[in-house]
């Protein structure tokens, strides 16, 4: 059989762009741009916040000396990159029958069965980074298991907002608390800018927003009745947000499925910032990718002990961040 080790093919690089290339099958947080990759050389980030002043500039004689510019207070916040390793193998028998002695054929075989162990991690990789980044947007970024990696509002100094829409109520005026959920994102937006805002909900939020007697009507007639015809689950705006079902889960190690929105919750944030969101990306603990910047997934493969197979080893390093965690909102439904 072809010896891997050997072989260029099989190379840490080519593994890694390998893995790189094929598509990620999960995020919509990924598909709405939200979080642009920012690579980093080091595992552990600078979060440098710095508070504008803006002053009302009094009119002088002429002549006078010009009003002297204050500069903001600054602070750093120091953040340490996660590291998501995974293993898996691929065995003899799974290349078994594709022995062909200087044959490239053999190569090519060998290539795609180690591609297809590689699609299912890198399925497993993309999913971890949308329950990550799910996590910033709702200000706590929770591991695996449930347990708190950091508390945005806590590390930042600042209590989180929310708004309970009381959906339970027929009469509760929606569209109010629409109104203020913007301007609670726009007051705290602190010098940044938006084009508009978005809300993940839970299927039971969603539901009863939808359902809700001060919505219902303006649902139904949205863009000339597309609710009749089209399934518009993945985007209806009411009074300046766009909310979009959210069915986000999966399950963790122990087997616990785990919603990346809690029922009855929803969860708003704003569109179109310059740096209000990121996903940064440290290099891998391999000898070849220290000092370099790091991307997004690593792959490498190693020999079993007497031959008995290929390891294959992926990492990840990653860490979403929102780096003005006032703008994300949390809404309940009662």
């Amino acid at each position: 059989m072809q010896n891997p080790f050997h072989n260029p093919a099989f190379s840490m690089a080519a593994l890694t762009a390998a893995i790189n290339i094929l598509p990620n099958r999960y995020g919509r947080i990924e598909n709405l741009g939200l979080m642009p990759a920012r690579p980093v050389r080091q595992r552990q980030i600078i979060v440098e916040e710095m508070n504008g002043v803006l002053n009302l500039l009094p009119t002088l004689p002429p002549g006078s000396p010009g009003t002297v510019g204050t500069r903001g207070k600054r602070a750093l916040r120091s953040f340490v990159i996660p590291h998501i390793p995974h293993d898996d193998v691929v065995l003899p028998e799974e290349v078994q029958g594709i022995r062909a002695f200087g044959s490239e054929t053999e190569t090519e075989a060998l290539a795609g069965v180690i591609a297809r162990h590689l699609d299912t991690m890198r399925n497993k990789h993309a999913i971890t980074l949308e329950h990550l980044r799910m996590g910033a947007l709702k200000g706590v970024i929770l591991d695996a298991d449930g347990s708190v990696l950091y508390d945005l509002f806590d590390e930042f100094g600042i209590a989180q907002q929310s708004v309970n829409f009381a959906l339970g109520n027929g009469n509760t005026n929606v569209k109010e608390k629409c109104i203020k959920t913007l301007s609670l994102i726009e007051d705290n937006l602190k010098g940044e800018f938006m084009n508009g805002v978005h809300c993940l909900c839970s299927p039971e939020f969603f539901s009863a927003l939808t359902g809700h007697a001060k919505v219902e009507k303006a649902f139904e007639t949205w863009q000339q009745g597309a609710i009749l015809i089209n399934d518009v689950r993945r985007g209806f705006t009411y009074a300046g947000i766009t909310f979009e079902e959210y069915r986000g889960q999966a399950t963790d190690i122990a087997g616990t499925v785990r919603r990346f929105i809690a029922p009855g919750e929803a969860h708003a944030f704003p569109l179109g910032t310059v740096d209000t969101f990121a996903s940064y990306f440290a290099p891998a603990d391999f000898n070849e990718t220290v000092n370099t910047l790091g991307l997004s997934l690593y792959a490498k493969q190693a020999p079993r002990p007497f031959e008995r197979g290929t390891d294959l080893h992926t990492q990840s390093n990653p860490l979403p961040m929102c780096h003005r965690p006032g703008v994300l909102i949390t809404l309940q439904m009662n």
